[in-house]
């Protein structure tokens, strides 16, 4: 039904920045718009996933015309975070304390890593020693110190949010949001709350129960599927 596009985030994955590049939310959108210059795309159907439904949520309220329709799960909304589980992880990005325990899950140590994201998984064991590796080990090199302190920077972010809901509000395309409900890392109810009431387009909120904040890459097939059939009912 579609090309999947599925591009790293500046500073993440195996993207290389440019020193001082802006790896702020709005920066991000930017540079997807940018992506989408290169790849000749004029519009594209988001789905975004934890900080990449952050950013999307940036990127269609910035350049609405790109955007056909848009699926949010488990994410940053407007002010509602970072919550008490965030704040240590930030305040940890900020202070550039995060890279012993980078390095010890990209050397594939899955006990570590599956001790660190246990409140993020139903079953931890998801994240495999391959997983480990594929995530974490870009994020340990030592060229990365830096950029992983700016990601630290929530309230920046936060503030790029709340200054751009009035475009979200202003969305015209179908929107949807699928939220796993045994999410702790950020604010469900209040979140949902605040999607239904804020996010312009919204068609559909659907609560998946037992599910945590990556619940994308447990059940790729469900995600799949509810996807599936927005696009064909919109």
């Amino acid at each position: 039904m579609r090309r999947c596009i599925a591009p790293d985030l500046l500073g993440l994955g195996y993207t290389e920045p440019a020193g001082g590049a802006d790896i702020s939310f709005a920066g991000q959108a930017g540079m997807l718009a940018a992506l989408l210059d290169a790849l000749r795309i004029d519009r594209v159907d988001i789905v975004g996933n934890d900080t990449g439904a952050g950013i999307s949520q940036v990127f269609a309220a910035t350049y609405p015309e790109r955007v056909r329709s848009l699926t949010l799960t488990n994410c940053e909304v407007h002010d509602l975070w970072p919550t008490p589980m965030l704040e240590p992880v930030f305040a940890a990005l900020a202070a550039g304390t995060v890279g012993q325990a980078l390095a010890a899950m990209a050397a594939a140590n899955t006990e570590v890593a599956q001790a660190q994201f246990a409140s993020t998984y139903e079953n931890p064991a998801t994240l495999d020693a391959e997983a480990c590796s594929i995530y974490f080990a870009p994020l340990a090199a030592p060229q990365r110190a830096e950029i992983l302190r700016g990601f630290g920077e929530a309230l920046k972010n936060r503030d790029q949010m709340i200054a751009l809901a009035p475009r979200l509000r202003a969305l015209k395309g179908p929107a949807q949001v699928i939220w796993g409900e045994a999410d702790t890392a950020f604010n469900t109810a209040g979140s949902l709350k605040w999607l239904r009431e804020n996010l312009g387009g919204v068609r559909r909120i659907i609560r998946v129960p037992r599910a945590k904040l990556f619940f994308p890459e447990e059940h790729p097939r469900l995600l799949a599927t509810m996807v599936r059939e927005f696009w064909e009912s919109n």
